[in-house]
């Protein structure tokens, strides 16, 4: 894969997938915010509906690895979150298209909350202590952006704010893998295995995702599904009426496309 030479990036434009990442989860924040204000029961009975609880999810509750991202809590934890979200999707946003950004972080942040539903699942059956607690917030998605970025762009330098110190991608991504892989010894062994998770759904994304984003290849794949049942309705007419045809005294032909052969320009074809 390409990577780009070293040097120095800031706060790309606020446009396309990354603004309405963001904007979905400013809105979300600050309707929670203000719920929690009228009534704080209802604030946690969303919490505990919409955030990812691993033993919910695998009791049925099948939405919420789709709505634990947008759960957020606390100003400053929400606002780094998606400063970073700002500064990472918005930076591979002008390297790809808004559809396969959108992907990126759709897998990432899904596949977060079935690496957290998996190790809870293997703490279940091996009978090993492991606090429930519920996860929320575009940690995992973030995550996920940061390694795409440092496998693709590894090179890329920016500053560590508000340290003056700059680092390359590369070696900011692994410094927090390193950093979440020692979370796995402590009390947050949960968010820690499910932040790994997202990185190795962002890694598989960028191996394997077309360079159009997942969206562009469903809708192509769909095209030429419809397409090819147009096609089989056209072979099965024509061969409807060569037999009506025939029961008529005369013979037409159609090729595999289900067009009719014209035989007087064969002929005239064949002796001109």
């Amino acid at each position: 894969m390409a990577r780009s030479g070293s040097s120095s990036i800031s706060f790309p434009a606020f446009r396309g997938t990354t603004r309405r990442l963001i904007l979905a989860n400013l809105i979300a924040y600050f309707a929670l915010l203000l719920i929690g204000a009228l009534s704080t029961s209802a604030a946690r009975w969303i919490l505990g509906v919409f955030a990812f609880v691993p033993g919910f999810f695998l009791h049925g509750w099948l939405w919420q690895p789709f709505t634990y991202s947008f759960i957020h809590q606390g100003i400053l934890g929400t606002a780094l979150e998606l400063l970073s979200l700002w500064f990472l999707a918005g930076f591979l946003e002008q390297m790809h298209s808004p559809s396969w950004v959108a992907g990126l972080y759709g897998s990432s942040v899904i596949g977060t909350a079935l690496g957290a539903a998996a190790i809870f699942a293997v703490s279940s059956t091996f009978r090993f202590s492991l606090p429930l607690i519920p996860l929320y917030g575009c940690f995992g998605g973030i995550f996920g952006l940061l390694v795409a970025f440092g496998v693709l762009y590894g090179d890329m330098e920016f500053m560590m704010f508000p340290l003056p110190i700059g680092i390359k991608a590369r070696y900011l991504a692994i410094i927090y893998a390193l950093i979440a892989v020692a979370m796995l010894f402590g009390e947050q062994r949960m968010y820690a295995f499910a932040q790994l998770f997202g990185g190795l759904a962002g890694v598989i994304y960028i191996q394997f995702a077309p360079r159009r984003g997942m969206s562009f290849a469903f809708s192509e794949q769909w095209y030429g599904l419809r397409n090819r049942y147009y096609r089989w309705k056209r072979r099965r007419a024509a061969r409807k009426f060569e037999v009506y045809m025939r029961s008529q005294g005369r013979t037409v032909r159609f090729d595999g496309s289900g067009k009719q052969i014209d035989e007087d320009s064969n002929d005239k074809k064949r002796w001109n």
